[in-house]
Parts: C-alpha cells; sequence; structure tokens
C-alpha cells in the first residue's frame, strides 16, 4: 500500500480572507485582535502582513495599502510578504469585512490542529527518551493536550448594564433555590454562616499544628458534601493511606472509637453502628489518591477523568507534601517552593471552578509564643513556609483548642470546645466559631446553644 502523504492542516483562502478584510475595513482588526496571532497564520506571506498589521495596530496607525507597503520595505519584509503585486490581490478578493471574525476562527482553528501535530510529537519524543518518570512524562502529556484544549478566545469587553443584568439574575436565582446551587457548604452551620459557603474557584486552607485534627476536619467536610450534594469529593491524601481515611471516615459517621477499629475489637452495637455508617458512605462518590509526593499537573490528570460537572469539592491533605511542577535549583528556598505549589492550587481551583480545601502545618511559633504576645491561639503568619500562601487562599481556617494536649485519655470520648478562626474571608467577615470535637471519633459537629452556654461557663469558671 502507497504510504499516505500526508500535510500540515491550513486554510489558504480563510487566511486571505482575514487579511483582504483588513485592507478593506481596518476597524474590522480590532474584531480579530483577540482571535489571531501572527503566528496563526500558516504560508509566510500572510505570517508577515499580518505582524506588519499588528505593529500598526498597536502603534494607532490606520491600516492601508500604502502605509503597509512602507511598514514592510522598512522591516525587509515586503519579499517575503509575497510583494506589491500580492498585496493588491488580498485588497481586490475581499468583498466586505462582515465575515472576518468567521474566517478568523477557521485559521484559528486550523493553527490549533498544527500546534495538536506539534505537540503530539513533543509528546512521542519524550517517551523515546525515557529521562524522568514515567508518571511525570504522562503527567505532562496530559497537561500539554489539556493546555491546548482549554485555549479559547478571551473575553471582550461588556458593558456595565450588561453586567448589572447578569447580577440581577443571580440574585434573582439565590432568592429561589437559597443559593444552594452556588455555594457549598461544610455542613457546620456556625461557620457556614461567616463564610456564605465555599465558592466555586476558591481555595480554603485550614492550618493547624499536628494532632490538632486539621486532617479529620477536611474528612467531616469531605463526608459533608458528598452527603447532601451528591456530587464527586476527590481527596488526594500524601500522608495516610486510602485505608486509613476511609477507617477515620467510618468512625467519624458510625461514631466508632478510632482504638476499637485499629484492634478490631468491636462491641455488637459497635458492629450495628459500623454497618449503617457504611451503607450511609458507600454510595456516596468520593475518590481517594494516596499517591506520595504528587504534583499539582498529576493533580489536575486526575481531575480531568471526574464526569464533567459532577465534581463538587477537592481535597488535600496537606500542602507541605506536595511537590512542585517548577524545576528548582540549590538555591531556592522551601518558601519559594510552596509558593509556588499555592499558586498552582488556587489556579486549579478556578479552572476547574469548584473549591479546593487545603490543609498547612503550623509552624511551632505558637507554642513557643507568650500570653503577652497572643498565647498559643494560631495566627496565619505561623503557616509554615507561608510565602504567598496567605495571598493565594480565598479562605484561611485556622484549628485551635486550649485544652486540646490538657485531656485525660478519660476525656476523650467527650465533646470538647474547640475554635474555628476564620483569619482570612475574602468574601466576609473574619471571627471566630466554635465548634465541637470528639477525639475518640475524629468527630467534628455543630454546637447546640445550650452546649456553647455550657462550655462558655466553664471556661468562665476556670478564668477565675
Amino acid at each position: 500500500m502507497d504510504e499516505i502523504q500526508r500535510k500540515l492542516p491550513y486554510a489558504a483562502e480563510a487566511e486571505q480572507s482575514v487579511l483582504g478584510s483588513i485592507l478593506i475595513d481596518p476597524e474590522a482588526f480590532s474584531r480579530v485582535a483577540t482571535v489571531l496571532s501572527a503566528d496563526d497564520f500558516y504560508l509566510s506571506e500572510n505570517r508577515a502582513i499580518y505582524k506588519a498589521m499588528q505593529e500598526m495596530f498597536a502603534e494607532s496607525k490606520r491600516i492601508d495599502d500604502v502605509l503597509l507597503i512602507n511598514r514592510l520595505v522598512e522591516s525587509g519584509s515586503l519579499d517575503k510578504a509575497g510583494g506589491i503585486q500580492y498585496l493588491k490581490l488580498l485588497g481586490n478578493a475581499a468583498k466586505t469585512s462582515a465575515n472576518i471574525l468567521d474566517y478568523a476562527r477557521i485559521v484559528a482553528d486550523k493553527s490549533r490542529l498544527r500546534r495538536l501535530i506539534e505537540t503530539c510529537s513533543e509528546i512521542s519524543d519524550a517517551a523515546f527518551l525515557e529521562e524522568g518518570r514515567v508518571q511525570d512524562i504522562i503527567g505532562s502529556a496530559e497537561q500539554k493536550i489539556y493546555d491546548l484544549s482549554n485555549n479559547k478566545d478571551q473575553n471582550d469587553f461588556r458593558p456595565l448594564d450588561q453586567l448589572i443584568v447578569n447580577i440581577y439574575d443571580q440574585l434573582d436565582k439565590l432568592q429561589r433555590d437559597d443559593g444552594s446551587e452556588q455555594r457549598t457548604l461544610t455542613g457546620f452551620s456556625g461557620l457556614d454562616r461567616v463564610l456564605l459557603g465555599m465558592g466555586p474557584g476558591d481555595l480554603v486552607l485550614v492550618g493547624a499544628r499536628p494532632g490538632m485534627g486539621k486532617t479529620s476536619f477536611a474528612l467531616n467536610v469531605a463526608a459533608n458534601v458528598a452527603l447532601h450534594t451528591g456530587k464527586t469529593v476527590c481527596v488526594f491524601s500524601l500522608e495516610m493511606t486510602g485505608e486509613q481515611l476511609a477507617s477515620r471516615m467510618l468512625a467519624s459517621e458510625g461514631m466508632i472509637s478510632m482504638g476499637d477499629l485499629r484492634t478490631g475489637k468491636l462491641s455488637e452495637d459497635a458492629w450495628a453502628r459500623l454497618s449503617r455508617a457504611a451503607e450511609r458512605l458507600s454510595p456516596c462518590k468520593i475518590l481517594v489518591d494516596d499517591t506520595a509526593g504528587i504534583t499539582p499537573s498529576q493533580m489536575r490528570a486526575k481531575l480531568r477523568r471526574v464526569e464533567k460537572g459532577k465534581l463538587g469539592l477537592i481535597v488535600i491533605d496537606y500542602l507541605q507534601l506536595v511537590d512542585s511542577d517548577e524545576r528548582h535549583g540549590r538555591s531556592d528556598s522551601r518558601v519559594q517552593i510552596v509558593s509556588d505549589i499555592s499558586r498552582n492550587l488556587k489556579l486549579m481551583a478556578k479552572d476547574f471552578g469548584v473549591p479546593i480545601l487545603c490543609c498547612a502545618q503550623l509552624s511551632r511559633q505558637p507554642e513557643n509564643r507568650k500570653e503577652s504576645e497572643g498565647g498559643k491561639r494560631p495566627m496565619i503568619s505561623d503557616l509554615r513556609e507561608s510565602g504567598s500562601i496567605e495571598q493565594d487562599a480565598d479562605v484561611v481556617l485556622l484549628l485551635y483548642s486550649e485544652d486540646y494536649y490538657k485531656r485525660s485519655e478519660e476525656e476523650r470520648t467527650e465533646l470538647r470546645p474547640y475554635e474555628i478562626i476564620v483569619g482570612k474571608n475574602r468574601h466576609g467577615e473574619t471571627r471566630t466559631v466554635k465548634i465541637g470535637w470528639i477525639p475518640q471519633y475524629t468527630k467534628f459537629r455543630t454546637l447546640s446553644p445550650e452546649e456553647e452556654e455550657k462550655f462558655r461557663e466553664e471556661k468562665k469558671q476556670k478564668d477565675e
């Protein structure tokens, strides 16, 4: 069989129609300026002409035959642009500029096909070279393809009156459905009243010292979202195995002692509660990935496999264990590396249009701080390798318990007071929310008014 002759895709007529439309109607250039670049033109003469037009447009010079020819002569590109005769041919061929945007999109689509072919060649070369880890090569390939598929036209200016109409439509929808579809609720009413829910594209950081329960809190939120929205929750666990996370979720949902789960010594009642918890959680679409040292691009690759429109929340435990996609030299500080990671996570939340709940370690500063300086109560500045973490995050939640390290083993089954310090909230107020915590069951829950009053009285008596 004869070898099939293949050529790179391009549309000569569409390229010429774009250029001819601009020559007969110079104002039409502004309609395609955000759609096309010179590199989108396949034929070298068309590329040279469009580049000259682009330069003239940037300098606010009118694009006509004489000025364009002069620009090409000055840059030494006239012959490359096909000469004067080719320019006259373009001007005579175009009848109207009405369809210039349609022509431009054809040119842009052919350009994207050529870039796809080039990208596939790069992916093939990387695979043949066998340099680096296989998962990194695959992750890079998926990211390159995703970047091409996500290469949309830039947004144009929108008039204020149109934006106001959009806001009224949103307000009407919020009033009708209470905003449940617009926000992702944590399931803790006091916190949701402060945050007004987690918004699409929000990066929510949960900071705490080791052992303070940040993983348990994140898993409680994950279960609440999956149970009440029916959407998929993806959990990236870089510290614990998937089985360990599942044990915690069962313990929390079934109010079963983690110690009993580890030893397998369950009472008949505990087995019944375990069965009910499993029955309740099993239908939930919670996906767990426990790959150690995963990078943001590898997370993106896995998240893109989730059915479109079904993703509701991303949980990452925890930030400082995420590996960087960037190439860093020995001179780069850990602060810079973590800053790169946090920026990529924020972009990931925005691209997927869902909130990311990310746990983060705090430094030892709170434990060494004097009472006059704020005591052990955490602050945003206590985030380890903070860098731009605070800047990238939309919400920062800090977990704190005044008597966490003072409880005896007998008290670990009791409901204890906890504080969620809302240190940053891009969408609303910052304040402290009281919440209940049962350590033996790794369970957080909303406090009743009576329980809040009881804990206030206990604290008052301790202070006295």
